[in-house]
Parts: C-alpha cells; sequence; structure tokens
C-alpha cells in the first residue's frame, strides 16, 4: 500500500470515529492527518524523482559502456591476417610503468608511459605546452654510482 493510501486510511478512520475538531485533541489529530498527507506527497514526489534519476543513469551508464567499447574496443583482436598489429607482445599498456607530470603552465597533471618519456618531449593536452624531458643530469649522477 502506498504512502498516500495510508494516509487516506487514517483519515477516513478518523472520519468514522467522529472526532471533534472544537476539542483540543481533536485539533491535534487532524492537524497531524494533514501533515501526514503533506509528507506523503512529498516523499511520493521524491520517490518518483528518484526513479526518474535512476533510469537515467542507467541510459547514461549503457552508453557509456558502449563508448567505452568503440573507444578501447575488447581484449580480442577481430584481425584475419598473421601480420596483425594486436599480435605485437613488445610492447603491453598494462605492463608499462606510468609516471605523474604537472604541467608548470596550467598545471593539469598528466600520466605519462616511459615511452613517450623515452622521446624527449610531449606538448600538454590541456594547454600545448611543449613539456621536454632531459634525463642527461640522472644518466652523469648513474655513471658516477
Amino acid at each position: 500500500m502506498e504512502l498516500s493510501n495510508k494516509v487516506a486510511y487514517l483519515k477516513g478512520l478518523m472520519e468514522g470515529l467522529k472526532i471533534d475538531d472544537s476539542t483540543n485533541e481533536g485539533k491535534v489529530l487532524l492537524a497531524m492527518a494533514d501533515v501526514l498527507d503533506e509528507m506523503a506527497s512529498t516523499v511520493e514526489d521524491v520517490a518518483d524523482e528518484v526513479d526518474e534519476a535512476v533510469e537515467l543513469l542507467d541510459i547514461i551508464d549503457e552508453d557509456l559502456g558502449e563508448l567505452e567499447d568503440d573507444l578501447y574496443g575488447d581484449d580480442e583482436c577481430d584481425c584475419d591476417d598473421d601480420d596483425c598489429c594486436c599480435d605485437d607482445d613488445d610492447y603491453d599498456v598494462d605492463d608499462e610503468e606510468m609516471y605523474e607530470c604537472v604541467c608548470p603552465s596550467c598545471g593539469d597533471t598528466i600520466m605519462l608511459g616511459e615511452n613517450i618519456i623515452a622521446e624527449g618531449s610531449i606538448d600538454c593536452p590541456n594547454c600545448g605546452e611543449s613539456l621536454e624531458f632531459d634525463f642527461s643530469e640522472l644518466d652523469e649522477e648513474n655513471d658516477e654510482d
């Protein structure tokens, strides 16, 4: 039974009991019934809005899943030829160590793989500033040890 139906049932019982609204107790009971009616209406409105939001989130989740599949693809290869680009065991993104880099211009934090750092530079995806990586000092320190 819905909340508003329960409140309507209580109001019906109160009418059947012929509660006198001229007494203090009668006034309190009738006022409480009115408050309960308003609360039930508000709760049902909120529940309807939550249901709508959940439905929209489910739709967005499905759409996002489709976008992820389109963008990242499956782990399985759909290529038919033997020289498939997917068979390259030399490079596995999951095994690559990642490093954080903060752009000095915009302050955006960028995650970089070893192969990008080895190239020596990258343009910041946020502001386009060229970021250069110089490991010559580190190499000299390692040679001295």
